[in-house]
């Protein structure tokens, strides 16, 4: 969902782009040097739509409202830990009982935490409003007016998806990093194989941890905007998204169904502890991207296939 003024300037800019390089013939450009402008100016027009995209998501309220919510969740493990003391090991989230002893851990418990609900409800709400906001406002058709194809409109509203859940992943570290070096002792992380690493290689790998939580969430975003594209009220597209990352987890913990797990796209979401031994276990990291991968593929083609073909009226 856009705002009237700044799609203009994209179209603008991606008809410019397109109409300069229209006519390979024309006075001082031969043919083959048109041509080899044309793939520059269409990457050129991309770029400037992607940049537009992206001003639009994050000068939206509702943008900095889901990422200070997601905030929220690190700030008050971290006080309520300050003021009830340390956890009972084993009890509560995992990570959580190593807060009181390090306050770097914050943002990974609060990972623990927000993973399974909290950031999907934001990734559907970003996923679900991509096409079917256009709509219901009215801009969708006249995004469409330029030539910039209906295929790079999808491509973009998908990479804006995919920017909204690295900046909601990295909120939830990088705020419970700092949450925590302000209210417990900060030092040399460990591991759970038992070994020790400074604080810049403990952050290092939250950090990693984050861009893993980032890849997890890029299956359901490909979900989301597939959904978006069949229908014309964000609402609806929003609901059904985030209902099925919750029916996934729920098909996830239903031992009798277990040869389903494999393939369902929140199956290794929560398997980023690997990346807190030593050495790291990358196996569940490329498990995960190429799962996630597949969804991106299955429900990116699903969705070109329909909106490729949707008549677009409003």
């Amino acid at each position: 969902m856009s705002s009237p003024e700044a799609d203009a300037s994209a179209v603008a800019g991606t008809r410019t782009g397109t109409e300069a390089g229209a006519t390979p013939g024309g006075p001082g450009v031969s043919a083959t040097g048109a041509s080899g402008l044309r793939p520059r100016r269409a990457a050129s027009g991309t770029l400037r739509l992607l940049g537009n995209e992206l001003a639009t998501l994050f000068r939206r309220w509702r943008t900095w409202a889901m990422l200070g919510a997601l905030a929220l969740i690190p700030i008050l493990i971290a006080v309520a830990l300050r003021i009830a003391g340390a956890t009972r090991a084993g009890r509560g989230p995992a990570f959580l009982d190593q807060v009181t002893d390090n306050g770097l851990f914050v943002g990974v418990a609060a990972m623990t935490v927000a993973i399974p609900l909290f950031l999907p409800l934001t990734i559907a709400v970003t996923a679900g409003d991509a096409i079917a906001g256009e709509a219901s406002h009215g801009t969708l058709r006249y995004l469409l007016i330029a030539p910039a194809g209906r295929i790079r409109l999808l491509v973009v509203k998908y990479l804006a998806a995919a920017a909204f859940c690295l900046a909601a992943t990295s909120t939830l570290v990088v705020v419970g990093t700092l949450v925590g070096w302000a209210l417990f002792p900060i030092g040399p992380v460990t591991l759970l194989s038992g070994a020790q690493v400074s604080v810049g290689e403990g952050l290092l790998r939250f950090l990693a941890i984050a861009a893993y939580a980032t890849v997890s969430l890029l299956g359901l975003s490909a979900i989301g905007l597939f959904l978006s594209t069949l229908t014309t009220v964000p609402i609806g597209a929003m609901a059904a998204t985030a209902i099925l990352a919750v029916a996934s987890q729920i098909v996830g913990s239903i031992p009798q169904l277990e040869a389903w797990h494999p393939w369902l796209f929140t199956d290794r979401w929560l398997d980023f502890a690997d990346l807190l031994r030593s050495p790291i276990v990358w196996d569940s990291f490329a498990a995960n991207a190429l799962l996630q991968g597949a969804y991106v593929l299955v429900f990116g083609v699903l969705a070109i296939a329909r909106f490729t073909t949707r008549d677009v009226l409003s």
